[in-house]
């Protein structure tokens, strides 16, 4: 009987095209793995080439995911993630690790940006990050901590709430100031590109611009032009580069607003449907370092 697994693709050229996706950049990919960035361009090119499909659209502010591309992406991440799951439990020792997950949008520009300080005060403790945006089953992945965005009546007993989300739109103060394209008030959104989340395996309805528009009294407004990524963080990198202005959501911008990367034009924020609550297995003893960091996550948030 033929191996299937002799068809597949190399694990280095699966490994690169998976860190190019998830940066939409190849110098950042690049930095990660440690390799040079012609080099991961080779393994995507090679990778391409091997399958017969474009994986890609290089953009002259980065890459943009084509169908296909999106398509595999989530395949190897999830593949990725399932043998590093599997090692960790191999290698390593529970009561030396606190494993948390939440969304790839909330560890990415929420969690990880934060982390530096939980480290800083408690080095002993060995913090993993599982970034998933499947609701994952605590006890059957042995992770201790998991920052849940859902509905209040999706979350599970015993949860904490952290806080609420807001929508707002946001981009980079090099946007504006374009002669002929003012950013005064929302109609004013119609000279822009404006950045849409879509992900046909996961579609976030309530993420839409058509709903934010809908609150602040715009409808049936054409935007100048249209980007759509798979993943919120995508979609701000994007606007991070200028790409055009995205749909906000409020406090996993927060950072980015505080710090000027990112601007909010106009003062309306429209509130979504969905919070973000602290779930921990129920019926396991808490762990000293997991009743540490579930803690910290609940100081950050009262200090934000």
């Amino acid at each position: 009987m033929p191996d299937p697994a002799r068809r597949l693709p190399s694990l280095d050229l699966l490994k690169g095209f998976e860190c190019a996706a998830r940066h939409a950049n190849f110098t950042r990919a690049a930095t990660e793995l440690f390799l040079t960035q012609s080099a991961v361009s080779r393994q995507v090119q090679a990778l391409e080439e091997g399958l017969g499909v474009r994986l890609f659209v290089r953009e002259r502010h980065g890459l943009r995911l084509t169908p296909e591309g999106e398509r595999l992406h989530r395949a190897v991440q999830g593949a990725l993630l399932q043998v590093q799951e599997a090692v960790d439990s191999l290698s390593a020792r529970d009561d030396e690790r606190v494993t948390v997950t939440s969304t790839m949008a909330f560890c990415s520009l929420w969690l990880v940006p934060r982390l530096g300080e939980f480290n800083s005060r408690w080095p002993e403790v060995d913090v993993r990050v599982a970034a998933n945006d499947r609701v994952l089953n605590l006890e059957r992945e042995r992770i201790d901590i998991s920052v849940r965005y859902c509905l209040s009546e999706d979350a599970p007993p015993g949860a904490q709430w952290l806080f609420a989300e807001e929508l707002t739109p946001v981009c980079s103060p090099a946007l504006l100031g374009a002669k002929g394209k003012p950013l005064r008030r929302p109609e004013d959104l119609r000279h822009y590109t404006l950045l849409h989340i879509d992900d046909r395996d996961n579609p976030s309805t309530w993420l839409a611009w058509s709903r934010w528009l809908d609150a602040v009294g715009v409808r049936s407004m054409k935007a100048a032009g249209t980007l759509r990524y798979n993943y919120f963080d995508q979609c701000v990198r994007a606007a991070l580069a200028g790409q055009g202005i995205a749909l906000g959501r409020v406090p996993l911008v927060d950072d980015l607003l505080r710090d000027g990367s990112l601007i909010t034009p106009f003062a309306q924020r429209v509130p979504s449907d969905r919070a973000y609550w602290l779930v921990r297995p129920q019926g396991t003893p808490g762990k000293p370092q997991v009743e540490r960091f579930a803690q910290w996550i609940l100081d950050s948030v009262r200090a934000r």
